[in-house]
Order: structure tokens, then C-alpha cells, then sequence
């Protein structure tokens, strides 16, 4: 099978219809936090508080705190000019986030296009997904409706080019 071919796996996101040994119901998670090496701490505040709508909760001179209000929390931390982000590599590359509607969706794409130079909209699926980069040139998608609202059928393609 190639790379590219996207392949429909019911059940789990393990890949198999079986619950844990003892569990009757599957644990609710959800993400809490994120953190994100960044080359410029400012810059990337006034960035993420804009597209976001984040508030700044905690701040010192390498780090910050960014939280919305349903908690969720975006630590940021300043590593200078230098530090690098090679996509394509093992961890974590980007989120997507969810816009409030489509009003905000449009809000979202406007911030990037302030910020970026490239910024896509796409829409299929059932819902859009608005692409740009962030001041460190890192992947920002923003996507309306979430995923809870249109559950995703298909691995977005963007995701086998490199």
C-alpha cells in the first residue's frame, strides 16, 4: 500500500474494536496543553493572543502562559534566532484549531493574512480549513466546523507532502 493512500479503520484510534480489559465506558480525554519552542517570546504572544483570542496568564523573560477561556493552555518558550523546527521529523509538527463559527473563521484567516504570506482555504468534507504560518513559520490551521460538530471521513491529503 502507498504512503498516500488513506485507509477507513472503524472501531478505536488504536486500529481494533476492543475496549480496554476492565473498562465499560472508553475514557473522555482531551488535550489540556500544549507547549511550543518559539525563536521570538514577544512576537509570538501578540501572534497567538490575536489568532487565538488568548489570555496571557503567566510571563517572564523566556516563557509564557496563554490560556482561553475553556482552559485550555499554550505554553510558549523563547529559544532564540537559532532554534530550528524540521518538519517531516518524528513529534508533534502543528494543531489544527476549531473556530467559533464562520464569522470567526474569517476573523482567524484574516489575522494570518496579516501575519503570512501563504495563507490556503479549502473546503470538503464538510467543513473549511483555512492554512498560514505563524511568525516562527510553523503550520497555523485553523478548521470550522470541529470535529465534534462533522466527524472527519478522510486523512487530509496536506499531511502525505513531504
Amino acid at each position: 500500500m502507498e504512503p498516500d493512500e488513506p485507509v477507513e479503520v472503524s472501531g478505536g484510534g488504536s486500529g481494533t474494536d476492543r475496549e480496554p480489559a476492565g473498562a465499560q465506558e472508553r475514557p473522555r480525554l482531551r488535550l489540556a496543553s500544549a507547549v511550543m519552542f518559539v525563536h521570538e517570546l514577544e512576537r509570538s504572544v501578540r501572534f497567538y493572543r490575536e489568532l487565538l483570542a488568548l489570555d496571557v496568564t503567566v510571563h517572564d523573560n523566556t516563557a509564557a502562559l496563554l490560556v482561553s477561556p475553556d482552559g485550555f493552555q499554550l505554553y510558549l518558550r523563547g529559544m532564540g534566532s537559532r532554534a530550528h523546527h524540521p518538519l517531516g521529523h518524528v513529534g508533534i509538527q502543528y494543531l489544527i484549531w476549531t473556530a467559533d463559527g464562520e464569522d470567526d473563521l474569517r476573523r482567524c484567516e484574516e489575522v494570518l493574512r496579516a501575519w503570512s504570506e501563504h495563507v490556503t482555504r479549502e473546503t470538503g468534507d464538510g467543513f473549511t480549513l483555512v492554512e498560514g504560518r505563524g511568525p516562527d513559520d510553523v503550520p497555523v490551521l485553523v478548521s470550522y466546523p470541529g470535529p465534534e460538530a462533522v466527524p472527519r471521513r478522510e486523512i487530509l491529503r496536506r499531511f502525505y507532502r513531504w
